[in-house]
């Protein structure tokens, strides 16, 4: 394996490295793509970024210092405008870091339950950050509309899809098939910003 043929998408989420690691084979890279799965021993990093920038630039910083890889990283949440922003930054961690995410959708509908459907507007926000060992960064950002359904739907996509409602579809985000979904999402329009810097890169 040869580092400098080797893509380190630094994440401990399953289901996140699967989404980027789709994303990031469809577009026909040469390189070997690593998880933070293949290193055991990676310091857990702790979102403590006041932005999701900031805490993509955490990860991927670390994964670099730990590796010595490329790494690529990201960080993401729901923003509700009825709740001033909220879960936001603290989407993974909104009612401690334990609790389900059904049970975090659950407190959401049901801080939601009198507000109308004009007021329930929110948006995935994703930012994606590249590392390199030589000290370079490269941001993208990428942001998918939407509102607060009325109740969960779907079996696919994890973390807060099944009540993210996207209006022109019908659809909640949990209800689109993972090609259907990277091609709107926050995270796949983020990677897609992200990808001509990885083709200069490899």
């Amino acid at each position: 394996m040869s580092p400098s043929k080797s893509l380190l998408i630094a994440t401990t989420n399953r289901k996140k490295a699967g989404e980027m690691v789709q994303i990031i084979t469809g577009v026909g890279l040469d390189v070997t793509l690593l998880t933070l799965a293949d290193f055991p021993d990676a310091p857990v990093v702790e979102e403590t970024g006041a932005t999701f920038v900031e805490n993509a630039r955490l990860k991927a910083l670390a994964g670099v210092h730990h590796t010595g890889l490329i790494c690529i990283a990201d960080d993401g949440g729901l923003v509700i405008d009825a709740l001033d922003g909220q879960p936001g930054v603290h989407s993974h961690r909104f009612l401690g870091e334990h609790t389900s995410f059904v049970e975090k959708m659950e407190r959401i509908l049901e801080l939601l339950r009198a507000t109308p459907d004009a007021e329930r507007t929110c948006r995935f926000r994703c930012a994606v950050t590249i590392a390199t060992p030589e000290g370079r960064i490269f941001d993208s950002e990428g942001v998918c509309e939407g509102r607060i359904a009325h109740e969960m739907r779907g079996e696919h996509g994890f973390g807060y899809d099944p009540i993210f409602l996207l209006p022109e579809r019908g659809k909640h985000m949990a209800e689109l098939a993972p090609e259907e979904k990277h091609a709107i999402s926050h995270r796949g329009k983020a990677l897609a910003e992200a990808v001509p810097t990885l083709v200069r890169l490899f």
